[in-house]
């Protein structure tokens, strides 16, 4: 990454007018798996509790490729601290989000990288009770003004399955002048919950002046790729496309949807959040979506829950990058037996088809 010549970083439209940008998420899955987060609620106290376990995973996708260093406030609204009982916590946990997030972003190597406030889905909005659209405006408003206190670059809302609850968070977003991103999330259904297609939401979304929109996410690249290919026609903002690193399908097109008939013991048979080992996409894979997103029109790219750094580093390499964590991309020339090594020993090798 480079800055602009005068030593001032690039904001994220700057940066996307030259080429791509790397948002890693899925902050939330990779805790857990890591053993700092309970899966279900998915609160992330961690921000508070282990507060240097988010900060190596920030420098972590940083290292790996990401230009966006997002702030751990998923899931950090007041009504998922009030299920837990610690609405106390949320100002602190907000505040040291971004605290953590923007060491994070403002020690990358070269041009330092973007620090994203972020808001998402309250789980609180109905279309029929337009009285909780002020407690949801209200939850946004107080989320994103400690971002902006917190020095964020841009707002990031995500992971909506309503559009008008997305328009009151884009509302929201607007007044801080800030560059906005806002992304919808498909379930089952190929609509919203309020009925819009991808590429009408995300169309309403730019209207409403939103600088990029997109999906993100629920499905896998193989069943969000076709709805991103929709947006991408049906707007001319900036469009973004989050996968979940999962191998979704027409039958199964969500992760919470996906089964696993090879195991009999996964709680109520459903793999959904914490047993989807088996059917977790490769790194190639990855590298595979991030090239067709590219080639049809997409410039945001990242992965959604699931995501790892390896993950993040293809999706890099990808698009033509040599992020530092490529100094460890894999080698086999020296492995004993699929090496290609003229020193290699000839009996080893020619064990291979034996191993």
């Amino acid at each position: 990454m480079t800055s602009d010549g005068n030593g001032t970083k690039r904001g994220l439209l700057e940066r996307l007018a030259e080429g791509p940008v790397i948002c890693a998420e899925g902050y939330l899955f990779e805790l857990e798996s890591r053993g700092y987060l309970q899966a279900g609620g998915f609160v992330p106290e961690v921000v508070l509790e282990f507060p240097e376990a988010v900060m190596q995973l920030h420098r972590e996708f940083v290292r790996a490729g990401s230009d966006v260093v997002e702030a751990l406030t998923y899931y950090g609204h007041r009504e998922k601290l009030r299920l837990i009982g610690k609405e106390d916590l949320l100002e602190p946990l907000n505040r040291n989000a971004l605290a953590i997030a923007k060491e994070a972003a403002d020690e990358a190597g070269g041009e330092p990288a973007l620090l994203a406030g972020n808001i998402c889905n309250t789980n609180l909005f109905t279309p029929d009770d337009t009285k909780t659209d002020a407690v949801i405006r209200a939850m946004f408003e107080e989320q994103v003004g400690w971002a902006v206190e917190g020095g964020a670059d841009m707002i990031i809302a995500e992971t909506f399955s309503y559009t008008a609850e997305a328009l009151i968070a884009l509302d929201v977003m607007k007044q801080t002048g800030l560059p906005t991103v806002v992304t919808m999330g498909l379930h089952r259904e190929h609509v919203t919950r309020d009925g819009h297609s991808a590429a009408e939401s995300c169309k309403m979304l730019e209207d409403a002046g939103a600088d990029v929109v997109g999906l993100n996410c629920m499905r896998g690249p193989a069943t969000l790729l076709p709805f991103v290919k929709q947006v991408r026609a049906a707007v001319s903002c900036h469009v973004a496309a989050l996968p979940v690193p999962f191998r979704t399908t027409e039958a199964e097109p969500t992760f919470q949807s996906l089964r696993d008939p090879a195991c009999n013991c996964i709680p109520n048979d459903r793999p959904f959040p914490v047993a989807l080992d088996p059917m977790t996409c490769n790194r190639y894979e990855i590298g595979e979506f991030a090239k067709e997103a590219y080639d049809a029109g997409v410039r945001y790219l990242g992965i959604c829950c699931g995501n790892a750094p390896h993950h993040t580093r293809q999706m890099a390499e990808a698009l033509g990058r040599r992020p530092p964590a490529s100094r460890f991309s894999p080698d086999m020339s020296k492995h004993f037996a699929f090496g290609t090594d003229a020193s290699l020993l000839a009996e080893n090798r020619e064990y291979t088809d034996k191993l």
